[in-house]
């Protein structure tokens, strides 16, 4: 399947292909956000199409790709299992709890937790 704009609770996501590119540089997190700009309110990233500096804090690429969406006014979604980061990384795991705690960059297991989210934001 394609990165596709779906109606998920009553929002436009732009839903991302598991199988889709590597976003492994600030351009192709700008690219999302272009393709986000057809129409969506939030772009769902599956965890495995984000480039392993992501989950490795000292590079700051998730930092300046997470930047990147609040800049644009765009949320983001990363979905997916990340425990194995979240296991070896106490930083990582603050950065997901007070990003989970505000409005604009969530981690969430799957796509049903993203429309929880989004029901509850609603």
């Amino acid at each position: 399947m394609p990165d596709e704009i779906q109606e998920r609770a009553g929002v436009p996501v732009l839903v991302c292909d598991p199988a889709g590119p590597i976003v492994a540089t600030e351009q192709d997190a700008l690219d999302l956000i272009g393709a986000a700009f057809a129409g969506a309110q939030v772009v769902a990233v599956p965890a495995n199409r984000l480039d392993e500096r992501f989950f490795s804090l000292g590079t700051r690429f998730a930092g300046d790709v997470m930047q990147k969406f609040v800049n644009y006014r765009l949320r983001l979604a990363i979905v997916g299992d990340i425990s194995t980061h979240l296991d070896g990384s106490s930083a990582l795991r603050a950065l997901v709890h007070e990003s989970n705690q505000a409005g604009h960059i969530w981690f969430v297991p799957d796509l049903d937790a993203l429309d929880e989210r989004l029901r509850a934001t609603a």
